[in-house]
């Protein structure tokens, strides 16, 4: 791994929950080695407030984040990709824009915790739980050897840490 970042996209439909928690926590754990990015097919135009919720109680940074579509990365002029990761099941089975370059692409299924019904206790727990599992899946990824690995290998690592914990998602990205 050069001295350069590498850029990390998270995919989800919405980009309202999981993949802005996502964004922030590679940056966390990755300790300078990547730069989180995230996206949605159809954005919500807002964050859930959960998801500011859970980076806030983690002490993690909120500003400049915005729900935005996954076509802004797929243009001319955007930061190139070394990783895209959907993070849940209706973004990994829509057709994925071109990435410029050749990211590396896998599936981390996460439940959705803005769809979770009940009471406000339990739509919190939801929010958590999906919090700790891509907290989890990111610290995982972030301690991998990069430098040692060959494609094929990290390939199927990244793919892997994809079914730690919640929805076994297999498979690529794009």
């Amino acid at each position: 791994m050069s001295g350069e970042p590498l850029n990390v996209l998270f995919l989800c439909t919405g980009n309202s929950a999981r993949s802005i928690m996502a964004e922030r926590l590679v940056e966390r754990w990755g300790e300078g080695k990547f730069l989180g990015f995230s996206a949605g097919s159809y954005p919500k135009g807002e964050i859930h407030p959960l998801a500011i919720a859970m980076l806030k109680e983690a002490d993690l940074p909120t500003e400049g984040l915005r729900s935005k579509s996954w076509d802004e990365f797929a243009t001319a002029g955007a930061p190139a990709m070394d990783f895209v990761f959907t993070v849940c099941d209706d973004a990994a089975g829509e057709i994925c824009p071109v990435w410029p370059g050749q990211p590396m692409t896998a599936h981390w299924g996460i439940p959705d915790p803005a769809a979770a019904m009940g009471s406000d206790l339990e739509r919190l727990m939801a929010f958590r739980a999906a919090f700790r599992m891509l907290e989890t899946r990111i610290k995982l990824f972030a301690s991998l050897p990069f430098a040692k690995l060959e494609r094929a290998s990290l390939l199927r690592r990244v793919q892997e840490i994809g079914r730690i914990g919640g929805n076994a998602g297999e498979g690529s990205a794009a």
